[in-house]
This record gives C-alpha cells, sequence and structure tokens, in this order.
C-alpha cells in the first residue's frame, strides 16, 4: 500500500469512523433529528469546536522510555460546548502525512531451496538485509514529515457533522506528529489505535500541546470506525480485541490477514501493481514522524522477521492475523470490497466475514465490481443512505430495522446491483470439474473424471511471460490449459474455488499458480480469478518441507474468492502456470512441472451446485 499515488488516492478515499449519541428519535434542542431511520443534516459543517491532542497508548514501541503518544484531531458540534454528548466518527490513518520514496524488492531471484540440515539460505538472508538497510537510509532521507496543516476528509466530515456525529482524526504510530513506530499492523499499531477509543470513553489520558489534560466529556463513548485500505484494516485491528465503546466498524477493502496480503499458502506474492512490496517496505514508506533515527532498529525487525526468504508463516505475521481473534469482536461490522480489488484482494473480506458469521457478529457486506476503491465513488447516493441508518442504528439506537434487511448487497456484470439473504449466495455447493487430455494446446475440462492409468501432462516455467498472455497461446509449453464446453445457461460462481493437484517437479523450488479464466466467444479472455502456493509448504503455511524432484505430491491451490457469472456462450478454462509475473517471485525459466490428469480436480463453489453446473457446461 505504498507509493505517492497510493497516498493521493487514499487520502481520496478516506471514509471515517463514526461516534455514540444517545438515542434520540426526535429532535432537541441542539440535538439530532431521525427522518424514516436517518439521521439529518441539522448542524452546521462550519460551526465546530476544533481540538488537537496527544492521546497516550500504554506502549512503548520507539523503546524511548515512554509511553507512545497518538496526536489526535477532533471536530465536534458547537453545541458540545452547551452540554450536547454526541458520537464520534473516529478515521485513524498512517497516510495523514504523506509517505517516503522506498524502493520496493527485487523480484527476479531464484527460489529458495532448504539445504541439508534445513536451515536457510544465509547468502541470500543477508542480501535483503543490505537492501532493507539501503532502503531505510533512503526512507530517512527523503522524508515527508508531519502534516502542517489540520487533517480532513472532504468527502465525509461535513457529512457526519451535520448530522450530529463528531468526527476524530488520528495518525497511526510513528507517522506524523504521533510517536512510537510504524510496523505495518504491528500490535503496537492496534494498540495506538484502541486508546483513542479509550480516551474517547475516559479510560485513557490525553494532553494538548502544553501539557495540560484534555477529556472528552463531550462524548457519549460509542464510536464507530471506518475507512479504505490500510484505514480499513486499522478498524478490523481494533475491533479484535474487543474493546468496549467500539459499537460498529465499516472496513472498506481492508486486510484482514497481513500474511495473506504479502504472502499465498508459503509463497512469496505482492499486492497487485506493488510488486516487490512487504511490510517493511510499508513501514518505511509511512515513517513520517520528526525522529529520523529511532524506529530504524524496529524496522530493521520487520525486515528480518517478515522473511522473504522461505515465505512461512510465523508468529511475526499471527500477530498481525485478526481473522484468528474474531471471536472477541463486539463491534457490528459493515464490510465493504470490490470484486475486481487484486491489491487487498477479496480473501481478506470472505475470510472476515465468515469468520465474524461464525462467531455470532452482527455483519452485512457490499461487494462491488470495482478495484480498490470506496463504494461512495461508485452508488453514493445508496451507499451514504446505507452508511447513514447504519450508524443511526448502531450508534444512536434507532430501530430503522437494517440489521433485518438482507446481509448481502452485489453488484452484477451489468452495472446492478442484488440484495440477498448473505454471502456467498444462498444455494451455493462444490461442484468439480476434471481435466481431459490436450493442455499444452487446449484440453478439455469436463463434469466427469479422465478413466484409466495416469496421463501426464507438463509445462516448463517461463517467468518473463504474464499470466493473460500465457492464457491467450493457442498453445504454449509454458502452460496448461483446459476449457469446458460454451455454457448453455449462465453459470454462478460465489465462494473461493480450489485446484487439487496430482503433481511432480523436476527441481526442489518451484511456483505453482493456477487461473480461472472466462472465454468469450469471439476468444476475447478475462481473467476471473487466480491462486498461488509453494509446494514446499504443501502441508502447512507455516513449515517448509523439501521437494524431491520426480516425487508426486498432492498440492491444493486455493483460489482468491470470487462472485462471478459466467454468461451463456461462453466456457471456463482452468490454467496452469508456475511463475505470476505480477505477483510471484520470478526466477529464471526452466523449472518444470507436471501432473496427472487422472488425479487432479477443479472444486468450484456454484450456485446451485452440481446440479447447475451439469445444465450449464454438460
Amino acid at each position: 500500500m505504498k507509493g505517492a499515488r497510493r497516498a493521493a488516492t487514499l487520502a481520496a478515499l478516506v471514509t471515517l469512523p463514526l461516534g455514540a449519541v444517545p438515542a434520540v428519535a426526535s429532535a432537541a434542542a441542539d440535538g439530532p433529528l431521525f427522518t424514516d431511520g436517518e439521521a439529518q443534516p441539522v448542524f452546521s459543517a462550519t460551526d465546530v469546536v476544533r481540538e488537537s491532542l496527544w492521546v497516550r497508548a500504554p506502549v512503548d514501541s520507539d523503546r524511548d522510555g515512554r509511553d507512545d503518544e497518538v496526536y489526535t484531531e477532533v471536530v465536534r458540534q458547537k453545541a458540545t460546548d452547551r452540554g450536547l454528548k454526541v458520537p464520534v466518527v473516529f478515521f485513524n490513518s498512517p497516510y495523514f502525512s504523506g509517505g517516503n520514496d522506498v524502493a520496493n524488492h527485487n523480484v527476479d531471484v531464484e527460489l529458495y531451496v532448504p539445504n541439508k540440515r534445513g536451515g536457510h539460505d544465509r547468502r541470500d538472508g543477508s542480501v535483503l538485509k543490505a537492501q532493507a538497510d539501503e532502503r531505510i537510509a533512503a526512507a530517512v532521507g527523503s522524508a515527508a514529515g508531519p502534516n502542517a496543516g489540520p487533517i480532513t476528509s472532504g468527502r465525509y466530515e461535513a457529512y457526519f457533522i451535520e448530522r450530529g456525529f463528531a468526527v476524530v482524526y488520528a495518525e497511526s504510530l510513528g507517522t506524523g506528529k504521533s510517536t512510537g513506530c510504524p510496523t505495518s499492523g504491528g500490535r503496537n499499531e492496534t494498540i495506538g489505535s484502541k486508546s483513542v477509543i479509550d480516551w474517547l470513553n475516559g479510560r485513557a489520558p490525553a494532553r494538548d500541546a502544553a501539557g495540560s489534560p484534555v477529556k472528552a466529556s463531550w462524548s457519549t463513548g460509542k464510536v464507530g470506525m471506518m475507512g479504505v485500505s490500510y484505514n480499513g484494516t486499522l478498524p478490523n485491528a481494533v475491533a479484535s480485541t474487543g474493546v468496549r465503546g467500539l459499537e460498529t466498524i465499516v472496513p472498506i477493502a481492508a486486510i484482514s490477514s497481513w500474511y495473506d496480503y504479502y504472502r499465498a499458502d508459503g509463497a512469496v506474492v505482492a499486492p497487485g501493481t506493488f510488486q516487490g512490496e512487504d511490510l517493511d517496505v510499508l513501514a518505511e514508506y509511512v515513517y513520517t514522524r520528526e525522529d529520523r533515527e529511532i524506529c530504524k532498529p524496529v524496522i530493521a525487525e520487520v525486515a528480518a522477521k517478515q522473511d522473504r526468504v522461505t515465505g512461512d508463516y510465523s508468529p511475526f505475521w499471527d500477530e498481525r492475523n485478526y481473522v484468528d481473534d474474531a471471536h472477541k469482536v463486539r463491534a457490528s461490522v459493515l464490510a465493504v470490497h470490490g470484486l475486481s480489488d487484486w491489491n487487498v484482494k477479496v480473501k481478506h473480506v470472505a475470510q472476515w466475514y465468515e469468520a465474524l458469521r461464525r462467531n455470532g457478529v452482527e455483519h452485512k457486506i457490499w461487494l462491488h465490481r470495482a478495484g480498490h476503491t470506496d463504494p461512495d465513488t461508485l452508488r453514493s447516493p445508496e451507499w451514504r443512505r446505507t452508511l447513514n441508518r447504519w450508524f443511526s442504528h448502531y450508534l444512536y439506537g434507532v430501530d430503522n430495522g437494517i440489521e433485518r434487511e438482507p446481509k448481502s448487497t452485489v453488484q452484477r456484470e451489468d452495472g446492478s446491483w442484488v440484495d440477498e439473504a448473505d454471502w456467498p449466495a444462498p444455494g451455493t455447493a462444490k461442484a468439480e470439474l476434471f481435466p481431459w487430455a490436450g493442455g499444452s494446446a487446449k484440453g478439455a475440462l469436463r463434469t466427469s473424471q479422465l478413466p484409466g492409468r495416469p496421463v501426464v501432462e507438463s509445462l516448463r516455467d517461463d517467468s518473463s511471460k504474464t499470466a493473460e498472455a500465457l492464457a491467450d497461446l493457442p498453445s504454449s509449453g509454458n502452460r496448461l490449459s483446459y476449457a469446458t464446453r460454451a455454457a448453455t445457461t449462465p453459470l454462478r460462481l460465489s465462494g473461493t474455488a480450489r485446484v487439487d493437484l496430482a503433481i511432480s517437479f523436476d527441481r526442489p523450488a518451484a511456483n505453482v499458480t493456477a487461473l480461472l479464466v472466462d472465454r468469450a466467444p469471439d476468444g476475447s479472455s478475462h481473467v476471473i480469478t487466480r491462486g498461488w502456493t509453494d509446494p514446499q509448504n504443501r502441508v502447512s503455511p507455516s513449515r517448509t518441507k523439501p521437494i524431491r524432484p520426480g516425487e508426486r505430491y498432492r498440492v491444493e491451490v486455493e483460489l482468491e474468492p470470487q462472485d462471478y457469472v459466467v454468461a451463456a456462450g461462453h466456457s471456463l478454462e482452468f490454467v496452469l502456470i508456475s511463475s505470476d509475473y505480477d505477483y510471484t517471485l520470478r526466477p529464471k525459466p526452466g523449472a518444470g512441472l507436471s501432473i496427472d490428469l487422472t488425479g487432479t480436480a477443479v472444486e468450484l463453489p456454484v450456485v446451485g451446485g452440481a446440479a447447475s453446473l451439469r445444465e450449464s457446461i454438460g
């Protein structure tokens, strides 16, 4: 999530958290007004009180012997000086003070092969550390520095202020005027953000620039958080602590586990369009506090512990996994994601949403067909009405029925929007397809399994070619491709597809990438979804287990979740490649992969299950 372009985009996309107000159903003196369950614009967006303060967080991430402090700005109605208590729109971000010019990691490298003792390749590790040290030095030399002006959101501040919500902004630890260090999702950042909610509830101290105590006596203590990308990830993180007072969150295009942002089942995998970025690069990018030296050791530790060598899941990554703490969440969640978001991939919202549902958290989901963006840029009137009703209910206690409405809103391929009971779509069930011989050109993909003895087909890695280019070649030795017959009826996929491979390798290390492709009658194609794995992690993402060349293994590739309709007349293709130019590490071409078609299956999440699949493609 780094780069000047990204910072500018995120600043524009910012969606703000919300606070709490007494349950009011009609206007009172200087108070809020609700009509049809929605807060009305009865306050002036300019007649406000603005405060700047520092909230003390019970963590010392910069190791200076003092608690970190979170720089916070408050925007509230003047009526709060006359006794009105209001809820808060809390928006937390590491981007308010911009970012640094930081180089990404080199991805044109060979893959890790465990040595005979099972240890790491120390030569590669030392090269990575040297590169990290150079990036840290460069970042220190080009720091953007703390923001001199007030923090604001042109998109949402006036909207919420007018409707009786105060707005609170805070700079994440290690950024801008906050102290502490940025750690790309580390626990210190969560504690820093949580501390602002504690302050709003009288549980944490704060001071102004003169050192005088500041209390939030105007706050009801009810808080909502909201934001896009990293700014939406922080609400997920804070909600996973179970902090009291956080009544609801609206995470948009948000990360739910940082491992799944920079890794995939043991493989080092980049966020879309940011090939070579990693946790350390992002931490260096947002390191904009005035002290340009104090956090260098902390960021160097991030660089070492993220482990771009093995790609294994570890306690370091587990600290940044909010899904595992979904059982602690007290806040309701309105989750929003783009089905074309290859930066923060759809897996993040899918696994978070499922974990919340499993743990009885009140939930709702919006899925649009755009990429890494705020739905306010796509469907503003409907989005703001949903947002207003959501916060009016969970922060004001207005009984507007939103919690009883369909849980899922999905934008379809033609731009229309559909409300459904939940997501994945009701009636979705697993259905299998099986490849038949001919994959170097175009093999068949059928509902029946290839009979008889093992049939082996092979490809050779060429990391210099994009996945899309390989999928469109009429024949190639660098990919295997299998296609269904043209669909006679529309075929809807809703959820997570998987490919179960019977596979062998001629080298001890290789990337494995699987694609599902929509092929139109005119031959044009669209990659529906894709997935990656490191076969050395075939047992567990936490464990690298050597590959013996020539030995056959069972390897599963989980593809990114999706909701997609294959139109009548189109065919569905399964394409297997090794390295994915835009996402994986890119070793020199040459690794050979061979699959046994009689032991390979593609599992699809089909609305209507196997019966619908057979009806559509036979």
